[in-house]
């Protein structure tokens, strides 16, 4: 899982800052924000400076569950959020809560088996 969360909230996130977080370029973040004008919106300074708020990093992560993640094509992923948004976040929040499960659990492994060795 690229995305982890950041315990230190911030109100705005710079698009060097989100592009780490999931592990793309900045390139590709503009891309996103042109294929999904309604979707993505960061906020723009009077210079054009992107601003991300912790709601549109919700939103570039479902953009990359979909695209990277599930493999869609652009298409498929803009079809997906408009006949069914609520059911692709929960799928995609289930998914990231099995991942943080099977992280502990192999964690709990490894313990194990230093402690067994």
């Amino acid at each position: 899982m690229p995305y982890k969360e950041n315990k230190n909230l911030k109100l705005y996130y710079s698009i060097s800052e989100v592009a780490d977080m999931f592990h793309v370029s900045e390139t590709l973040l503009r891309y996103w924000e042109r294929e999904f004008p309604t979707f993505i919106t960061p906020r723009k300074s009077g210079r054009q400076i992107r601003q991300y708020t912790e709601e549109n990093i919700e939103q570039v992560r479902l953009v990359y569950h979909l695209v990277k993640e599930k493999g869609m094509t652009l298409q498929g992923a803009r079809q997906t959020l408009k006949n069914n948004k609520t059911g692709t976040v929960q799928t995609m929040e289930v998914i990231n809560r099995l991942k943080a499960i099977r992280e502990e659990l192999m964690a709990m492994k490894q313990e194990l088996d230093r402690t067994i060795y």
